[in-house]
């Protein structure tokens, strides 16, 4: 399967990324403001995501993904937290996440894992948190975006500079260690 774990593990150093610069963009109140029309904020969204991930990621291997000391419903109250508490849940849920991968070979991808009962192989539950993760940050850039406005910093190729990023294409994926087997 060549380096799959890698690969796994540059796309979510690449959401990270891209949910950080969108987080980075904001202040206080922006992260704890719900979209109009109802929704959750991205500090909601935030401590989702980080609860989700450090419940999957702690003792990955051997202990069912949804640990018992998780309050998914609490995820979703609204919340008034700074910036700095923003970072820090967000970072908690990713060391949880590259803590377990740091640790995964490739002759694990075929064992398996439980999670809410439910036995998956470690690569469909690798690939299912994947595309959650990137679901929710997708949704915390959209957010961002629409919140900043024409002062966005775009995280990802500019409208009108398409061109000049085809030549030299280098900011969409994360620098992998392509020494690492898996």
């Amino acid at each position: 399967m060549g380096n799959v774990i890698g690969s796994i593990e540059a796309e979510y150093q690449r959401y990270r990324k891209l949910g950080e610069g969108a987080i980075g963009q904001l202040g206080d109140a922006e992260l704890c403001r719900k979209p109009d029309g109802g929704g959750n904020s991205i500090a909601t969204i935030v401590w989702h995501l980080a609860g989700n991930l450090e419940s999957r990621f702690t003792d990955f291997l051997s202990t069912d993904g949804e640990k018992p000391w998780r309050d998914r419903e609490s995820e979703f109250l609204p919340r008034e937290v700074t910036a700095a508490e923003v970072t820090s849940k967000w970072s908690k849920g990713w060391q949880a996440l590259f803590s377990a991968l740091k640790g995964l070979t490739g002759s694990q991808l075929d064992s398996m894992v439980v999670i809410r009962g439910q036995q998956l192989g470690v690569f469909d539950a690798l690939l299912r948190s994947l595309s959650h993760t990137a679901f929710h940050v997708g949704q915390i850039v959209f957010f961002a975006k629409s919140m900043r406005g024409a002062t966005w910093d775009y995280l990802t190729i500019p409208p009108g500079q398409s061109s000049s990023y085809n030549q030299n294409p280098t900011m969409e994926r994360a620098p992998r260690d392509l020494s690492r087997k898996s």
